[in-house]
């Protein structure tokens, strides 16, 4: 599952369980799943940032990148 469909399955328990019309079992369920969906991005999240903040260099060793990204 793509990170974006996570956040936005995450988005819809979070706002079933804030509602609070759902039952007890249901929202055991919800937050159960709504927790591993928030562990899960965290992770991607992690992994991204890993990814950004290393540059390759010409002979293929990796290097903290270390300066501001530029707009």
């Amino acid at each position: 599952m793509k990170f974006e469909e996570k956040i936005t399955e995450l988005e819809t328990l979070v706002k079933a369980l804030e509602n609070g019309d759902v039952e007890l079992d249901k929202a055991i369920d919800y937050f159960t799943k709504a927790t591993k969906l928030a562990s899960s991005c965290d992770k991607d999240l992690k992994e991204a940032e890993k990814a950004l903040t290393s540059i390759v260099n010409e002979d293929g060793t990796l290097s903290e990148f270390k300066g501001e990204v530029e707009a």
